[in-house]
């Protein structure tokens, strides 16, 4: 087997998505190349246990971990979605050391949305 390239990237993306019922972080260059990702069920958790912040948390303590040893030392937050595990994500990853230049909220809003269901008669 071929040994892994090691990667150097000075600064990156990371991408949170935080469903209500799980939370997947993935770490990228500028250009958008994922180079490591996890989520709540990837670190161990399952069922309702996927949910809680703790998890997420985890999830990014994993991705940071990895990234920092990347050499990536800054990078920018694109956070998306109404799950639990957004500010603890964002902790994480300053606890670890690495410093967050911008944090981006890319949560989609509907603009008048779905029409509504009939009222009973």
């Amino acid at each position: 087997m071929a040994k892994k390239k090691k990667i150097n990237v000075p600064s990156g993306l990371i991408h949170v998505s935080c469903s209500p019922n799980n939370t997947i972080v993935s770490a990228t260059d500028p250009s958008g190349n994922v180079l490591c990702w996890a989520s709540s069920g990837t670190v161990g958790f399952k069922g309702f246990r996927k949910k809680t912040p703790y998890s997420a948390g985890v999830a990014a303590d994993k991705v940071a971990k990895t990234v920092k040893e990347m050499g990536m030392g800054s990078v920018k937050m694109y956070l998306k979605g109404t799950g639990r595990g957004k500010d603890t994500t964002i902790r994480s990853f300053a606890n670890a050391g690495i410093t967050i230049t911008e944090i981006n909220e890319k949560t989609p809003i509907p603009h008048n949305g779905c029409k509504p269901p009939k009222r009973p008669r």
